[in-house]
């Protein structure tokens, strides 16, 4: 890959090196307030924008969320389905009774009316006739209006042909001293016209030549030599503002850490930290662990009495059905139900009901004897 050569820079004048210093301290005496400013206000900005815009953004944007396109979406499906059961139902509806009774009183009549009364008429009181007179009376007349326009027409065009012949000549005439006198006219005006530009030439372009080479050019050229070292001068300058404007950020830093952050530190470490460590330590940590100890006895408590309501309900429940069913069979007549045994408690069962018979032990001596 061969390396591209860069075209040879230009050698500078005495003007650009005469004004290039002096220009460049004095835009870097005037830059580097304004580079300094910006930068602290945009750090300022920055921070402003991670601290406070930022929270307060995505706050505003929960709060508006939760307060207004919720309910607002709510609403609008509410709305949604009061006008489809109010409005949409009822015009459909409507609009089925309708078209049916726009199909039987207005359709049906209609189309027996074309079908067999006005198609008839039309066939027979119009369409035939027609065809008869067009036929018989219309053709015949169209004919013969034909062939009297071809014989006028023949005879129009052959007059047409010997007027044009005759204007054709006197044309050709005029065209020819037109011609003539056109040339001559031509002729004058280009003289006329070389001599105004040979006079244009000497009075204004010769002059104003000679002013745009030998006072315009200069002055140009120096401005742009001016206005060149000027923008250059202030890239210069600001690059060196923000140089400078960093390094007096560093020193503010390095400053405000040796008289703020490094006393506060000193004092989180040695005062604050086992201050905190010991209110953790000695009243958070009992407080937490008997806060869990409540809790866990609240609720095996709680869940010790719910058990006991549901077995006090379970059983008023059984009580209530065997009393509505003797009640049921002592007015309508029957044999008296036998009570329903509870089943025995079993060596594997945790569970003990009451009025339970408990089942007889079966001992392996006795089963092998």
């Amino acid at each position: 890959m061969e390396l591209q050569q860069q075209p040879p820079r230009q050698p500078e004048g005495c003007l650009a090196v005469a004004i290039r210093i002096p220009v460049r301290i004095v835009v870097l005496v005037l830059v580097v307030p304004i580079r300094m400013i910006w930068d602290a206000l945009a750090a300022t900005a920055r921070a402003v924008h991670r601290t406070l815009l930022r929270p307060t953004g995505r706050a505003l944007k929960w709060l508006g969320h939760t307060l207004v396109v919720v309910p607002l979406i709510h609403l609008g499906r509410g709305l949604a389905w009061l006008g489809h059961t109010l409005v949409v139902v009822p015009l459909v509806f409507l609009g089925g009774c309708l078209a049916w009774l726009c199909r039987t009183l207005v359709v049906t009549p209609l189309t027996w009316l074309w079908r067999w009364l006005v198609v008839p008429l039309w066939r027979y009181g119009v369409a035939v006739p027609a065809t008869w007179v067009y036929r018989y009376v219309l053709t015949p007349v169209g004919h013969g209006i034909a062939w009297a326009a071809v014989g006028l027409g023949a005879g129009v065009a052959w007059v047409a042909s010997a007027v044009w012949a005759g204007l054709a000549r006197v044309g050709r005439g005029i065209a020819w001293l037109a011609a003539g006198g056109w040339t001559g006219i031509a002729w004058l005006a280009a003289g006329i016209g070389k001599a105004l530009v040979r006079v244009g030439l000497i009075l204004f372009v010769v002059p104003v030549g000679w002013f745009y080479r030998r006072v315009l050019t200069p002055i140009g050229h120096v401005l742009t030599v001016v206005a060149r070292e000027v923008v250059a001068a202030f890239g210069h300058a600001w690059r060196i503002a923000g140089q400078i404007s960093r390094a007096v950020g560093r020193g503010l830093k390095w400053l405000g850490w040796q008289l703020v952050g490094r006393p506060v530190r000193w004092v989180w470490r040695t005062v604050c930290a086992p201050v905190v460590h010991w209110v953790r330590d000695t009243v958070w940590a009992p407080v937490k662990r008997a806060a869990v100890e409540a809790g866990r006895v609240v609720g095996h408590a709680l869940g010790t009495a719910g058990r006991t309501a549901r077995e006090a309900l379970a059983s008023a429940r059984e009580t209530v059905r065997q009393a509505r069913a003797d009640a049921w069979r002592a007015l309508v007549g029957g044999p008296p139900r036998e009570p329903t045994p509870h089943p025995a408690r079993t060596l594997g069962s945790t569970t003990t009901a009451s009025g339970a018979v408990p089942a007889p032990e079966i001992s392996l001596r006795k089963t092998e004897g």
